[in-house]
């Protein structure tokens, strides 16, 4: 089970950083995720988390709150099965410029750009967002604040 830290980034204004992903050997399947990935050798969850955030978007300035949800997930990608233990952390950043030298050379053949959303654009869009119940979970999470305690998702596999 890979161990993944991801981050739900939020901007002053409450949009969400999401990276528009795609499957290398077929770009026309498509969706939006939180930026983030697996661990690697002793980092902590927190140190991978700031690490994917820079990596994948440039952004260094964040606060990093508590983690927000845990899940379990199995999914096909780029000829292989993953399966993961995902922990998603709140943050916050002032900064909204993005850069995206620093991606691996998977991230720079499946990852197409990256977009600042509000709730009201990502709840009318029809696209794909992992994890699915994002916009009830953000739309929770702007309304009511962090959880007093990660919550448990249900485990999704595609």
């Amino acid at each position: 089970m890979r161990q993944v830290s991801r981050i739900v980034l939020l901007d002053p204004d409450d949009r969400i950083l999401l990276l528009h992903g795609f499957e290398p050997d077929r770009p026309t399947d498509t969706w939006w995720f939180t930026p983030g990935g697996g661990l690697e050798g002793t980092e902590s969850r927190a140190e991978a988390a700031r690490r994917e955030l820079a990596e994948e978007t440039g952004i260094t300035d964040v606060v990093l709150g508590p983690v927000l949800w845990k899940r379990h997930c199995a999914f096909p990608f780029d000829g292989r099965r993953w399966e993961q233990d995902e922990w998603y952390y709140l943050g916050r950043t002032d900064r909204t410029a993005t850069h995206t030298g620093g991606q691996t050379d998977l991230e720079r053949r499946s990852v197409s750009g990256l977009r600042w959303w509000t709730w009201e654009e990502l709840s009318a869009s029809r696209e794909t967002v992992y994890p699915t119940r994002l916009v009830e979970l953000l739309r929770t999470l702007l309304d009511d604040g962090p959880p007093d305690a990660p919550v448990l998702l249900e485990t999704e596999r595609v």
